[in-house]
């Protein structure tokens, strides 16, 4: 059933340190890689069922982890009538007011590097 080591020791009502302990025998270790690869096996079969059975979602997770299958999305960005989109490269000044337009040049001129010479 593909349990954590937590849920064994639950289960059995035994230690973690058992686990761990237990983990360190070769035989031990052995048997529980084992059973965790018939566990594998039988999930993976159980999942070839559903998908051979028209299970869109399963097939999909068979695809994505088996085949590297993966999801593409493109997406396209246009203007009006599938024209660019119009960028305007300068800013509408017009509603500005004369003491703003002044403070506008004041930021720009010392944000205009210095020129030596």
């Amino acid at each position: 059933m593909q349990c954590t080591d937590e849920e064994i020791v639950a289960f059995f009502g035994l230690s973690t340190k058992t686990i761990e302990r237990g983990r360190k025998v070769p035989r031990f270790s052995d048997v529980m890689e084992q059973a965790r690869a018939k566990g594998r096996v039988s999930v993976r079969r159980n999942l070839f069922r559903l998908a051979s059975n028209g299970n869109v979602a399963a097939a999909i997770l068979l695809a994505k982890n088996l085949v590297d299958y993966r999801d593409v999305v493109a997406e396209e960005v246009s203007g009006p009538d599938g024209r660019p989109i119009p960028i305007e490269s300068r800013p509408d000044l017009s509603n500005l007011s004369d003491e703003e337009l002044e403070q506008l040049k004041d930021f720009s001129d010392k944000a205009q590097p210095k020129r030596s010479g």
